[in-house]
């Protein structure tokens, strides 16, 4: 770790972003929440191995490759590097190529690093990305948003601010960056304030529908409104969360594995606070672990649905997106989890999150 430390006031870089081969994949996934990054670089010993992104790891996750793994396991056999000899513009093109979060730049001749290029510092944050998905986004804004009282009493919980903007805003900022233009929100409780905010944004660079939820229809009965609107693949969020993540490649997961719906889910970890024991006939202790920590896939809040299941919805009743998910496994469809870090998921449904997220900055 010290050589890690060291070479990073060599380089002269903000965040130590260097991992050893034999570290876990539980401990990477961490080092990326932690720092808030994508990418980590990979060393066997002093010597360069890899680089580490956060599309490994998901892609070990789905693989059900255990998370107490080293990460030597998921390692890519090819991945792209610049050396010293190549010029700066040719540095950014593969960069931008490739949408990497930083770039290693190494000696061709001892294969060590000389320098990392990040792209914050290289391109404008609002630049747009390749491959725009164009699929329809709906934003569930219809609750009351009971657990954020006393705050919810006089504004709605979609316009509860974080920071400069309300979080839907933010949601939906999040997948317009994607090129989902066509965006759909179910409203009731406070509606006439959610319009109105939306009204006042003239630069909106997405159309907005709203969709009037007159009694509460659940985490998905509002659905049945969009029969005959959407014809392709579309997300659904709730209004409460924000996800930090590419949805190009939740996309391709979702349609490689021919899925009707997809659930991004959170790895979130957990510290028990005791010793549990593990106990077998007659109650004879067979082990005991102090403290341990257990990791759990949460789900987001955020799916990807195919526009048949739109079909499968009731009009005008109470139903949830559980409720969804059973009736698809029951006549053998097929329900995908694509997985994210902990750290890129915000959760603001009750005060304790928003107070933490508030203090943090997100």
């Amino acid at each position: 770790m010290s050589y890690f430390n060291d070479l990073q006031k060599k380089l002269g870089i903000k965040k130590n972003i260097f991992i050893s081969e034999t570290d876990t994949i539980l401990k990477a996934l961490k080092t990326m929440d932690q720092l808030d990054v994508k990418l980590l670089i990979v060393f066997s010993g002093k010597k360069f191995r890899s680089v580490l992104s956060i599309g490994d790891i998901q892609r070990s996750i789905i693989k059900n490759i255990p998370l107490e793994s080293s990460v030597v396991k998921i390692l890519r056999e090819k991945i792209t590097v610049c050396y010293t000899d190549e010029g700066f513009d040719d540095v950014k093109s593969k960069m931008l190529k490739l949408r990497t979060e930083c770039m290693p730049i190494l000696d061709r001749t001892s294969n060590q690093i000389v320098s990392v290029y990040f792209w914050s510092d290289l391109f404008n944050k609002n630049l747009r990305l390749d491959g725009e998905l164009n699929l329809p986004l709906v934003v569930m804004a219809g609750g009351k948003g009971t657990r954020l009282k006393p705050i919810t009493h006089i504004i709605p919980k979609p316009l509860v601010p974080i920071n400069e903007k309300p979080i839907v805003e933010m949601i939906i900022d999040s997948f317009n960056q994607y090129g989902c233009k066509d965006v759909f929100m179910t409203v009731n409780y406070k509606k006439e304030m959610i319009k109105f905010y939306f009204d006042q944004i003239t630069d909106k660079k997405y159309g907005l529908t709203f969709l009037n939820e007159e009694t509460p229809l659940g985490t998905a009965g509002s659905l049945s409104f969009l029969k005959g609107k959407i014809s392709t693949s579309f997300f659904v969020s709730n209004c409460d969360i924000l996800v930090k993540q590419d949805y190009r490649e939740v996309l391709k997961y979702h349609r490689k594995n021919e899925n009707d719906l997809t659930i991004l889910s959170a790895l979130n970890h957990y510290q028990i606070p005791y010793g549990t024991l593990e106990t077998g006939e007659q109650g004879q202790l067979l082990n005991i672990e102090e403290k341990p920590e257990k990791t759990f896939m949460i789900n987001t809040g955020v799916y990807l649905l195919e526009p048949k299941l739109l079909q499968v919805i009731p009009e005008q009743e109470f139903f949830h997106m559980t409720d969804l998910i059973d009736v698809i496994r029951k006549n053998n469809g097929k329900v995908g989890v694509f997985p994210v870090s902990g750290g890129s998921w915000v959760d603001i449904g009750q005060w304790k999150d928003y107070q933490k997220h508030i203090k943090a900055g997100i």
